[in-house]
């Protein structure tokens, strides 16, 4: 069955008016002053110090590679050198193209924006296609330097959209519960694991073992299956109501009944005991300190758009703040196309004269996480909103067809 296109949404599309990335093209501004007085100063750059060379568009050296370390008075030696440059070459406009490399580049992005200079990013990916056809198996400073000036001369150098303050920390505050959230699931991991060595089968008497305080109270004060034995149903429930915490009888009585049967522990079960009980300790803090992001999110988020994301049932402020975060302002992406391509939820395509695979699998290269937030909404929509669960369930029909 072939697939029908849609004419009026086939009409709206636009033609690109250049073969470079949009936030990558210089050329008008080339023209209007020249090709030999437009300069390109191209950083290649690492932890302590950087390489640069400065060329026109059509890529004659003005400034050979130099290189100059990350401290302000050798930025500054630089801003200065460049400019001069700038002057005896006769150079009306210009732009720096910096390779991206951690957040080692940004050091030199700040210095260079601060003294005027337009600065715009290049992917390390870029440079080395644009490396290897010149110098292939040859990979140094000068030759990843000369890779840069013609990627920029293509318009792979790209422009990065600027964010404030209260942006910029909002994504910071989501990554950090994002990551205390990951270990507390790597904790949880080795908690059971230690557990299991020094008491098996004392976690599985427990339903929500992670949400009561009844186990790690016994695990305090009864450190073994024979104390618990000992101690009996009387004095487990009198030291549980003095620490005051609610509980069962029948929960005592599960642990009762697993310490009459349970098998001995692993070597060392002591050590593990005291791991167990201290890992627990550390996820306990992390667990207090998510509760504290997850309040400042919530009043983070009000003063953006995305808060209208909480009418929909099924997200909440965390899933909707992780979008936030990714996402940034709003008005930086033209279209919903920009935002699913960036984020690479759009199949690959392969085509070359009659063959054309247009139903590939996902883009590899794109923003992960925000995919990743993206894709958790969406799971959270199906489990929560009718609506999105019965467009899942039709399309799931329509798969097995």
């Amino acid at each position: 069955m072939t697939a029908t296109r849609n004419r009026r949404s086939s009409s709206r599309r636009r033609a690109p008016t250049s073969v470079g990335k949009p936030r990558g093209v210089l050329h008008p501004r080339v023209q209007l002053v020249g090709p030999e007085h437009f300069g390109i100063v191209c950083f290649d750059c690492a932890k302590a110090r950087s390489k640069f060379l400065l060329a026109d568009f059509y890529g004659r050296v003005l400034i050979p590679p130099t290189t100059v370390a990350h401290t302000r008075p050798d930025l500054e030696a630089a801003v200065a050198q460049i400019k001069q440059a700038f002057a005896t070459h006769q150079l009306k406009d210009g732009l720096v193209a910096i390779e991206r490399t951690g957040r080692y580049h940004r050091v030199v992005q700040r210095a260079f924006a601060a003294a005027g200079f337009e600065t715009r990013i290049l992917h390390p990916f870029v440079t080395k296609q644009y490396r290897q056809p010149v110098d292939p198996g040859n990979k140094t400073d000068d030759t990843d330097l000369n890779a840069i000036h013609r990627a920029t001369v293509t318009g792979c150098a790209l422009l990065e959209a600027t964010l404030d303050e209260a942006w910029t920390t909002l994504q910071l505050v989501i990554r950090h519960r994002r990551d205390l959230v990951r270990k507390g699931a790597a904790l949880n991991c080795q908690i059971r694991d230690h557990l299991e060595a020094a008491l098996p089968g004392f976690a599985a008497c427990f339903d929500k073992l992670w949400e009561s305080p009844i186990p790690w109270h016994l695990l305090r004060h009864f450190p073994t299956a024979e104390q618990l034995r000992a101690a009996g149903m009387t004095a487990l429930c009198q030291s549980l109501r003095q620490a005051g915490i609610r509980f069962q009888q029948r929960t005592v009585q599960t642990v009762i009944d697993w310490a009459q049967q349970a098998a001995p522990g692993d070597i060392a079960a002591r050590e593990h005991h005291r791991i167990a009980l201290a890992l627990y300790e550390d996820r306990a803090r992390k667990s207090l300190e998510i509760q504290a992001l997850e309040r400042e999110i919530a009043g983070r988020l009000v003063h953006t758009p995305y808060v209208l994301l909480l009418s929909f049932p099924g997200i909440n402020v965390v899933s909707a703040a992780d979008f936030a975060g990714e996402m940034g302002p709003i008005e930086h992406d033209a279209n919903p196309k920009c935002i699913t391509g960036r984020a690479g939820l759009r199949p690959s395509r392969y085509q070359s004269d009659q063959i054309d695979k247009a139903n590939g699998p996902l883009v590899r290269n794109c923003n992960r996480s925000l995919r990743a937030a993206i894709l958790g909404i969406a799971d959270n929509l199906v489990v929560c909103n009718h609506h999105f669960r019965a467009l899942a369930a039709q399309r799931k029909g329509d798969r097995s067809i």
